[in-house]
């Protein structure tokens, strides 16, 4: 089990950070002076740092240092050598997801015993 972290703005990156992500992340420091800390958390074993509610940094599943924008309207993401970025920021379904005529979502019918 990993366990994330939080450090501030301006400290060096947690322990747990690999040293391939420490120079994305002075760059995305410099470029949002007004923010304030990060946190790591892990996703399928690889490191996730968000800062604030402004920029990601990661690796993605060869070791590619990945970033982009939290918020919608931030512009595209930015890869280091490689076009694509490996999480999606996009919103969730609404809750229940679509409903059919009985009300029921007809993409999980498993929880039919919780009624």
């Amino acid at each position: 089990m990993q366990l994330g972290a939080r450090w501030r703005v301006g400290d060096p990156p947690h322990r747990g950070v690999p040293e391939a992500l420490h120079g994305t992340i002075a760059e995305q420091e410099a470029q949002h002076p007004t923010a304030g800390a990060w946190t790591l958390t892990w996703l399928e074993g690889r490191p996730v740092c968000e800062l604030d509610d402004v920029a990601f940094v990661t690796l993605d599943v060869v070791g590619r240092v990945r970033t982009g924008p939290l918020r919608e309207g931030d512009g595209a993401a930015s890869v280091h050598a490689a076009p694509s970025v490996p999480h999606d920021r996009a919103a969730a379904p609404a809750a229940g997801g679509p409903a059919g005529a009985d009300g029921d979502s007809d993409d999980d019918d498993d929880d039919d015993w919780l009624k």
